[in-house]
């Protein structure tokens, strides 16, 4: 079983990133062979400064091996070092249908928030089938919100085996099990929209994202309801059964406050990623080893894409 998911290099990875999709992704590595790309060509629509390019790119990558990555167990590396994809996303644009990409949500959201309209945007969807078909995937971890995209993917390889025979395997979307994880104003936890908590935030940024998150009005001795607050709905994702039902009886019965509550959230978040957070500065002072890794993934990567573009090619009837 081969799994393959990538991340843009887009900002500081939150509590949303690691529980809607990184957690998933290290409960897998025993489960299959995985492949996890930094997605720095994607990134381009929306990140148009080299020098913050690369220093964010650096960072998901030391993000990613300090909460556990493998690489002994998965493959870690650069979109941009497997130039396979790039000619692949061109060849499939060839067989793809305009009216496939002018449904494809994300990009209309993503105008509705002010990103320029770029062609690149626009073709995204391409670029990212590509990604998912050269590494001939079986599953790819995703979140409900994300399944189009492995949709799209699923129909352009459709359309081009239509036309050129059995090459490109279908994919299959694994939804990720993760309840959905709210921000900090009770919408989904996104850097879009700036609600979000960072992984290895500590000290006062760590406790003012924590404060911060929205609640009601309610006094300190109502009774409260902890399905529809914020701040439980984060705690039970690091908590014990014992401690979710423990929390969950304090809202019920009354007398504790939302400070109260944002305390032990607190606590639970540097209990879960205290260590982490070590393991991060150690690989932040040794970035040759980390550059080390993207480079033998990046190689690992490009045989099974290599692979794959010589059937394409042949295909097609372009010359290896």
């Amino acid at each position: 079983m081969r799994f393959l998911s990538g991340i843009q290099p887009s900002g500081k990875l939150h509590l949303g990133n690691y529980f809607g999709a990184i957690k998933q992704y290290l409960e897998l590595q025993d489960k299959g062979e995985g492949l996890y790309f930094i997605a720095d060509l994607h990134a381009l629509t929306s990140v148009q400064n080299g020098d913050k390019l690369r220093e964010m790119t650096l960072d998901v990558a030391i993000d990613y091996l300090a909460l556990g990555l493998d690489p002994k167990k998965s493959i870690l590396f650069l979109q941009s070092d497997i130039p396979e994809v790039t000619e692949l996303a061109w060849i499939l644009s060839t067989v793809t249908g305009m009216g496939l990409l002018e449904r494809c949500h994300a990009y209309k959201d993503k105008v509705s928030k002010g990103l320029k309209a770029s062609a690149g945007l626009f073709t995204y969807p391409i670029l990212m089938a590509a990604d998912i078909l050269i590494y001939r995937s079986d599953a790819v971890p995703v979140g409900e919100d994300q399944a189009q995209h492995i949709e799209v993917a699923q129909d352009i390889a459709q359309s081009f085996n239509a036309v050129y025979g059995p090459i490109l395997k279908r994919p299959e979307a694994k939804i990720s099990p993760a309840a959905r994880v709210p921000g900090t104003d009770g919408r989904k936890m996104s850097k879009s929209y700036g609600n979000t908590i960072e992984i290895f935030a500590e000290g006062g940024s760590l406790k003012k994202a924590v404060m911060g998150i929205v609640t009601d009005s309610k006094a300190v001795s109502d009774p409260k309801d902890p399905d529809k607050c914020n701040v439980f709905a984060l705690y039970r994702l690091m908590a014990s059964p014992a401690e979710i039902e423990e929390l969950r009886s304090k809202y019920l019965a009354g007398g504790m406050g939302y400070g109260e509550a944002k305390n032990m959230l607190l606590a639970k978040i540097d209990a879960t990623f205290a260590q982490f957070r070590e393991a991060r500065k150690k690989l932040a002072a040794d970035r040759g080893y980390v550059l080390s890794v993207l480079k033998e993934g990046a190689a690992k990567a490009r045989a099974i894409a290599a692979e794959t573009m010589a059937d394409v090619r042949k295909a097609v009837g372009i010359s290896p």
